[in-house]
C-alpha cells in the first residue's frame, strides 16, 4: 500500500467473500434491521470477550496482487498455484479445509478435514462411511469445501456433487498414510457415542499395535470421496476492501469465469 493511501478500517474478524463488512457494522448492506434485534444498551460496558474479540487483527502482512484477467481457463491450475504459494508463504496446514454437508432433512453441518488430492476428477477427501459426514453424503451427495489461507488473505470455495471412489482407491489411500492415521482408521466407530475415554484408550492402543504389525491392514468402512466441482471461487483480500472474487461456473462441461462484487 502506498504511503499516501488512506489507512483502511481495521476489521474485527476475517472478511468472508459473502460478508465484506462485519455483521455488526451499521452500514453493512446485509445487516438485519436493528429494531428486530435484542442488543445490549449502547451505554453498557463491553465484556472481556468482546474487548478481546475487537482487539484481533487480520491480514497483518502485505497481501499479494491477483489479476483475474490472467487466470487460467480451468480452476484446477489456479488452485494448485495458490496452494504452492500458501505453502511458500508459511501458511499453517494449508491442506486442511472446511467440509459442509447436509443431513437427510437438509440441516447443514460443517467440520475441518484434510484434502487428500485434487485432479481432473475433483477434490478428494476421506472418512468412514458410517461417520456423520458419511451418512450425510449417502443421503445428500452434494457438498461444499472452504479453504482459508490468512497468510495471503486468500479463500477458495468449492462446491458440487460428491461420488464415492472405488474400494481399491480407499485401500491405497489408507496404506499411503502414517501409522497414526492408519491406527485411527482401524479404531473406526467415528461419530458413535463413546461411553468413556478409557474405552477409546483401549481401542486406540490395540489399533496402534495392529497398525505397526500390519501396515497394509484394511479398514472396510474407510471411504474416499470425490467432489466434482460445478463452482469454484477464488477470493483475494485487499487492504482497502477492494477484494477480488473470481468465480468459475461449469455449464455443459465448459468453465465460465465471472467477477463478483465483494
Amino acid at each position: 500500500m502506498s504511503a499516501d493511501a488512506p489507512t483502511p478500517p481495521t476489521p474485527t474478524s476475517p472478511d468472508s467473500p459473502d460478508s465484506p463488512d462485519s455483521p455488526d457494522s451499521p452500514d453493512s448492506p446485509d445487516s438485519p434491521d436493528q429494531s428486530t434485534l435484542s442488543r445490549p444498551s449502547s451505554t453498557s460496558r463491553p465484556t472481556e470477550f468482546v474487548r478481546l474479540l475487537r482487539a484481533q487483527r487480520v491480514w497483518d502482512t502485505e497481501l499479494p496482487d491477483f489479476a483475474p484477467a490472467a487466470a487460467p481457463a480451468d480452476p484446477l491450475p489456479l488452485f494448485e498455484q495458490w496452494f504452492a504459494e500458501a505453502v511458500a508463504a508459511g501458511q499453517t496446514e494449508p491442506h486442511t479445509m472446511s467440509l459442509a454437508t447436509a443431513d437427510a432433512e437438509g440441516l447443514p453441518d460443517v467440520r475441518t478435514v484434510m484434502l487428500h488430492g485434487a485432479d481432473q476428477e475433483g477434490w478428494h477427501f476421506a472418512s468412514h462411511a458410517g461417520s456423520r459426514k458419511g451418512r450425510h453424503l449417502a443421503a445428500r451427495p452434494y457438498a461444499a469445501l472452504g479453504f482459508y489461507w490468512p497468510a495471503q488473505g486468500r479463500q477458495i470455495r468449492v462446491r458440487g456433487p460428491v461420488a464415492v471412489a472405488p474400494p481399491e482407491v480407499a485401500r491405497a489411500d489408507l496404506q499411503a498414510r502414517s501409522t497414526g492415521a492408519l491406527a485411527s482408521a482401524l479404531v473406526g466407530r467415528q461419530s458413535e457415542v463413546l461411553d468413556s475415554y478409557e474405552e477409546l484408550e483401549r481401542a486406540s492402543d490395540a489399533a496402534w499395535d495392529r497398525a505397526r504389525r500390519e501396515p497394509d491392514a484394511s479398514a472396510p468402512s474407510w471411504t474416499v470421496y470425490v467432489l466434482d466441482p460445478d463452482e469454484v471461487e477464488f477470493f483475494q483480500g485487499d487492504a482497502r476492501r477492494r477484494h477480488v472474487r473470481l468465480t468459475y461456473r461449469r455449464t455443459d462441461g465448459t468453465w465460465r469465469k465471472e467477477l463478483l462484487w465483494p
